[in-house]
């Protein structure tokens, strides 16, 4: 299956703290990969790695490669918005926009990129359906998004985030602060969206993890900065990882 993104040694600094060392990965097209490992390793730097969100940190600095379809999104005179559209992210929070309704906010990123749709009803009811929302929301397109659940907030980001139909989606632990239902509605999203588009999740949940991915990437800083230890198919980092470091850490003696 070709690939959609792939990181090549990546690095990443705050001032002159080396946060990552050297990450180099292959994020196939129409899959999940699940990046965990302890706090502190480097899996939330380096997923904002991969839309260029880790630049707007102060003193934050980058080397390395990030190619969306064999183009580097570092390369000079590359449009930021542009990059930021394709690769889509949902946060640990959920961030609606608290004074729009429930659908001007799945459409507010359409409005800010000034992008022309032919029917934004459609737009937003599929956005709604594939974000596991619609039913739940669909008397209420009017009312103020702050006044849904904690759950049902962060499946209208996504909904938000798949308005300008984006090529791959990128979740820093979507369900950290959530309830076990609303964990698993998202989880059934997440599997529904990945037919037809890349998926990059940093999770701490390896229950989580091992349910919803193909793939996992376990990172370790060990003092240092963070570095990939082991990636492979989520059975086998889960089963049989090469490395004792990856046993012993999915197994729960440690982190």
């Amino acid at each position: 299956m070709s690939s959609d993104l792939e990181a090549r040694g990546v690095h990443a600094w705050f001032t002159k703290h080396h946060a990552l060392a050297d990450i180099s990965l292959t994020f196939n097209a129409g899959s999940v990969t699940a990046l965990i490992g302890p706090s502190g390793c480097g899996k939330s730097t380096f997923i904002r790695t991969l839309n260029r969100m880790h630049e707007f940190i102060p003193g934050a600095a980058m080397a390395g490669e990030v190619l969306l379809n064999g183009k580097d999104i570092y390369e000079k005179g590359i449009d930021v918005t542009k990059i930021r559209l394709q690769i889509g992210m949902v946060f640990q929070k959920p961030n609606p926009f608290p004074s729009m309704t429930i659908g001007e906010n799945v459409l507010s990123g359409i409005k800010l990129a000034q992008l022309k749709v032919e029917n934004k009803d459609d737009l937003m009811e599929e956005c709604l359906v594939r974000a596991g929302l619609w039913k739940e929301v669909k008397d209420r397109l009017d009312s103020y998004a702050g006044g849904l659940s904690g759950g049902q907030q962060q499946r209208l980001c996504i909904a938000r985030s798949l308005a300008v139909k984006p090529k791959v989606l990128l979740m820093d632990e979507p369900c950290s602060a959530l309830d076990p239902g609303s964990t698993l509605r998202i989880e059934d999203t997440i599997r529904e969206l990945a037919s037809d588009m890349t998926i990059v999740i940093v999770t701490h949940n390896m229950q989580q993890a091992a349910r919803i991915s193909d793939f996992t990437a376990f990172f370790l800083s060990d003092g240092g900065p963070g570095h990939l230890i082991e990636v492979g198919k989520t059975n086998d980092i889960f089963s049989k990882p090469v490395d004792k470091r990856t046993e012993d850490y999915v197994s729960g003696r440690f982190g």
